[in-house]
């Protein structure tokens, strides 16, 4: 294994100092360390990978040094345009290193929405034209892999991908912990919104803690699945899900789960719900202002005024609550209003360890919901 001390010091000695990027499960330990050592300025958690891309290349512009940009194998997908239209050689021609975690990677088991993306994690950089190597778990062996492609990106200036399999890096335990005066647990705020809905309403949850606190809510109190959507993938597009849902059913209410690091992501989605007056939608963002699902690191979440954006860009009504009893009390409410409708529940960090996963297959939930569509109008 490789200590996040080690490779953090082995950058350095490549004169590389300037982090950005969305946090991974499987880099959760190098980027517990970042944080930990790295001032903000110079470590920065981005809304997207996409942007993670534009800070680094403006850092690059204004120092003339290499940025890394760590993420998940997924966040490909969010890189593809400015790796291409920016930082290419036929473009810019600016270097920049990726730390991608290989979710998904062939010969292990990962969830259903890692197991395309990590077929194709090696061939879309190759596809790309990114050179890369697959990171080794030997110290001495990493160093001059990242030796060999800082030379490769200072002489060509282009991008080159570091690709980390799951249990590479040593553990690190987080040394700033945060304190939370929140006390309303974000497991027990889905409870109660799910637990109120009208019987013909449906779900649709984002990815990670959010769609499995949903799934275990059901399965402890003995409902079923079907009115749910649950989103395994596809980050920060849950609100536009839930809005596809909503329009051509004026007729039910939907809900969208969101949770604040998901919603960030792609915060320009909630200007098109607002501008689509749906009546029936509910959008409720639990805020913990955390990445909860890959290791906690934080987001601007709880910085900066979701429902003040929400009303800014067409909610008809916005609330923000951070009890049990205030919840309660605002979704009674938000039943006799017109939608677009806003709520930011703010919770305190942490899931339970024993926390289940979703037991039923990705398609079994979509053909559940859409017979549940068809049969319950």
């Amino acid at each position: 294994m490789i200590t996040p001390h080690f490779f953090i010091n082995a950058l350095a000695r490549n004169d590389i100092s300037f982090f950005t990027g969305v946090p991974d499960s499987l880099l959760k330990n190098i980027c517990a360390y970042i944080t930990d050592n790295i001032t903000p300025t110079i470590n920065i958690i981005a809304a997207n990978e996409g942007g993670a891309m534009g800070l680094a290349a403006g850092y690059h512009l204004a120092t003339g040094k290499i940025p890394v940009v760590y993420m998940q194998n997924s966040g490909e997908g969010n890189i593809v345009n400015p790796l291409l239209s920016l930082t290419d050689k036929d473009v810019y021609n600016i270097p920049v290193l990726l730390l991608i975690g290989w979710r998904g990677e062939p010969g292990k088991y990962d969830e259903p929405q890692h197991v395309k993306q990590g077929k194709v994690t090696l061939s879309l950089l190759d596809t790309m034209g990114v050179k890369y190597a697959v990171l080794s778990d030997i110290e001495a062996e990493a160093e001059t892999q990242i030796t060999e492609a800082c030379a490769y990106m200072l002489e060509r200036k282009e991008a080159y991908a570091l690709v980390v399999r799951k249990g590479i890096f040593d553990e690190y335990k987080p040394q700033l912990k945060e304190e939370s005066s929140l006390a309303l647990s974000r497991e027990s705020a889905i409870g109660i919104v799910a637990g109120d809905i009208e019987d013909n309403a449906i779900i649709v949850s984002t990815t990670g803690m959010i769609s499995r606190e949903l799934f275990e809510y059901r399965t402890d109190n003995h409902q079923g699945h079907e009115r749910d959507f649950l989103t395994v993938g596809s980050m920060g597009h849950a609100s536009q899900i839930a809005l596809g849902v909503a329009l051509p059913q004026p007729n039910r209410r939907v809900y969208c789960f969101d949770g604040d690091g998901a919603s960030i992501m792609h915060m320009g989605n909630m200007s098109i719900v607002g501008c689509m007056h749906p009546k029936n939608y509910v959008h409720v963002v639990f805020n913990n202002g955390a990445h909860d699902s890959v290791g906690g690191q934080p987001t601007v979440g709880l910085k900066i005024k979701l429902p003040q954006i929400a009303e800014a860009v067409g909610y008809a009504h916005v609330f923000s609550v951070s009890t049990e009893l205030r919840l309660v009390d605002v979704m009674a409410k938000v039943k006799s209003l017109d939608g677009p409708i806003f709520v930011e529940v703010k919770v305190h960090k942490g899931a339970r360890k024993n926390l289940g996963r979703p037991t039923t297959t990705p398609i079994e939930n979509k053909e559940a919901l859409m017979n549940f569509i068809k049969s319950r109008k």
